[in-house]
């Protein structure tokens, strides 16, 4: 009763919603103060700088430029020097990595100001998507599913450990869930307010990420399937009427998304980007690839003013889809390979989502399935259809996450669950769903109460889980993939080892006073600015015999891992490299990710 009060009070059901919120916030920033640069972040915290700094978007063109723009806004209240005198600036083309090594470690800069400064924006972007969640959950199904759904959000350990990074990841998922929420609202009443915002949302998402394209074939199946559903009782002309009516608003809406959000975005960034250098850097950065006609189109448009931005938009959309198509080299369990494996996805989900939220979408799974109370085979195609009329925005979902998950298996991609985080607002807000439908499904008291001690029960492992796991939210695992300690066994890169904590070496280091180490180091830091002298380097795939011996080395996972892993058949890039270090154990670890051994 008490329960029930609450929820049919806006104030408190807002209140609880701010509350959960605020748990995200602290444990997202908290978290982050001790980590030092991952991978990803060497390039884009500098190209963000380099676009607000000098309106030049040389840099990094394969992510889109909002989220750098936005996390690099605070860099702008400090004398930060720029080395635009480098040749990774004035001569390399796209020398991302280069650039943000003399960005961040040798330019005068302090990068641990730096860093906490660009990734707090990231925080604030992180909770406008537990925001988003909520305002859709609540819109649409009621305020229990929006609080269930906000509650799966704040202890999420995936979304806290990549809201709290400059990359891309967490902007593609508020994109994808902003502007699937405004394109669904144009649907259910086209009028010219929510056509605009469509449009806006639309843009926005594009600007997140170059994955978000599948937004694309995703608001077409949509916006194919709601005018024949609202219209199939009254004929094919009416029908087909609508769905005309709807094509051409579609299109519409895509043509304001790009002329008013993408075009003017990617112009704002460009400004100072010579004309003649992006014309050269478009031909080589395309020079392999394969799509000709789009490669010739892209270069051609990257010549004329007008069309520059578009240009620029392309060629990083092509970067990114060729990437996507050839893969990289990745470890899975006791694996190596440059190709990528099918199973991917669906293997890493098992072992990196909390196994309280996986029961809790088998429960919900299973509800639905029981709540169907005629067999399949009567009518089922009658049945279907009106189903998908009343639960519309299930079935828009449901495409969304099919549609995401099957191009991110078909592709070959496999570094991260990050690539798959759009996926999980969805899935929060269906799972959600499906919960309370089956608590309010059953009629006996006694059932509800075990029902819902249940749900509470999960939800209390699931907080549990992720509270533990402070700080070391990219690491985690859950009990089935060994913990944040074990995951690595599994697979590594942004899963669990993005170089986060080469910080907490240069503290073991200190504390323990080693005067020489070396060092084979996987991310976006550098060994020798946090260890100066101490620092002795090493490449993995140096011969083992020539490690000397009385010396103490630290590895990362990442790397490790690759270098211990079984090749493929077909696979013929270094292998086997760290093999020797079976014979033996790691006297300490830095963080969860780097692996201290004493070599006698």
């Amino acid at each position: 009763m008490f329960i029930k009060k609450i929820i049919q009070s806006n104030a408190y059901v807002n209140i609880i919603a701010a509350l959960l919120l605020s748990v995200t916030f602290i444990l997202a920033f908290s978290s982050m103060l001790g980590d030092s640069a991952t991978m990803d972040e060497l390039a884009h915290i500098p190209a963000g700088y380099s676009y607000v700094s000098q309106k030049d978007y040389r840099i990094n063109p394969e992510h889109p430029p909002l989220i750098k723009d936005i996390a690099a806004l605070p860099l702008l209240t400090q004398k930060l020097n720029f080395p635009n005198q480098c040749p990774c600036w004035t001569k390399e083309v796209n020398s991302q990595w280069w650039l943000g090594n003399e960005f961040l470690y040798h330019s005068g800069n302090n990068p641990d100001r730096i860093i906490p400064l660009a990734r707090t924006p990231m925080i604030i972007v992180l909770i406008i998507l537990g925001i988003s969640i909520f305002i859709f959950a609540k819109k649409f199904f009621g305020p229990e599913v929006a609080l269930l759904s906000l509650f799966l959000f704040s202890f999420s350990p995936n979304l806290i450990a990549h809201g709290r990074l400059v990359t891309t990841d967490i902007g593609a998922a508020l994109g994808f869930l902003i502007a699937t929420f405004f394109w669904l609202i144009f649907l259910k009443n086209p009028s010219k307010k929510n056509i605009v915002l469509a449009g806006i949302t639309f843009g926005i998402a594009m600007l997140m990420k170059f994955s978000l394209i599948l937004l694309l074939p995703f608001f077409a199946i949509i916006t194919f399937i709601w005018p024949l559903l609202k219209n199939r009782r009254r004929g094919w002309k009416s029908s087909f009427l609508s769905l005309s009516k709807y094509i051409i608003l579609a299109l519409v809406i895509m043509a304001i998304g790009a002329i008013f959000v993408i075009w003017p975005i990617y112009q704002i960034n460009m400004l100072h980007y010579p004309i003649a250098r992006q014309a050269s850097d478009t031909k080589t950065l395309l020079k392999s690839n394969s799509l000709t006609p789009l490669k010739n189109l892209c270069i051609w448009m990257a010549q004329k003013p007008i069309f520059r931005p578009f240009a620029h938009y392309l060629l990083g959309l092509l970067m990114a889809t060729q990437r996507t198509v050839t893969g990289n080299t990745s470890y899975f369990m006791g694996m190596v390979s440059a190709s990528g494996w099918w199973y991917y996805f669906p293997t890493v989900f098992a072992l990196k989502v909390p196994l309280p939220l996986q029961i809790l979408l088998l429960i919900a799974l299973l509800s639905m399935a029981y709540l169907i109370k005629s067999p399949f085979w009567i009518k089922p195609w009658e049945r279907l259809l009106e189903w998908s009329e009343k639960h519309f925005i299930e079935l828009s979902l449901l495409i969304a996450i099919v549609i995401y998950w099957g191009v991110s298996i078909s592709g070959h991609l496999n570094i991260g669950i990050r690539h798959i985080l759009p996926t999980f607002p969805p899935l929060y807000i269906l799972g959600s769903l499906g919960i309370i439908i089956w608590i309010h499904s059953i009629k006996k008291e006694n059932f509800r109460k075990i029902a819902i001690s249940l749900i509470i029960i999960l939800l209390i492992w699931y907080a549990s889980s992720s509270l533990l796991t402070w700080p070391y939210y990219l690491s985690y695992f859950n009990e089935i993939g060994g913990g944040v300690k074990n995951g690595y066994k599994y697979v590594v890169d942004s899963n669990y080892d993005w170089g986060q904590d080469l910080k907490r070496l240069k503290n073991w280091v200190d504390e323990n006073h080693i005067d020489k180490i070396y060092v084979d180091y996987f991310g976006g830091g550098d060994t020798k600015y946090y260890l100066g002298s101490k620092w002795k380097p090493w490449t993995g795939t140096n011969p083992a015999k020539d490690f000397p011996k009385g010396n103490y080395l630290a590895v990362s996972a990442t790397l490790l891992q690759g270098g211990m892993g079984n090749p493929v058949p077909g696979f013929n890039q270094p292998n086997g490299y760290y093999l020797w270090l079976k014979n033996y154990k790691p006297i300490a670890r830095a963080g969860t990710s780097i692996f201290i051994y004493y070599i006698q």
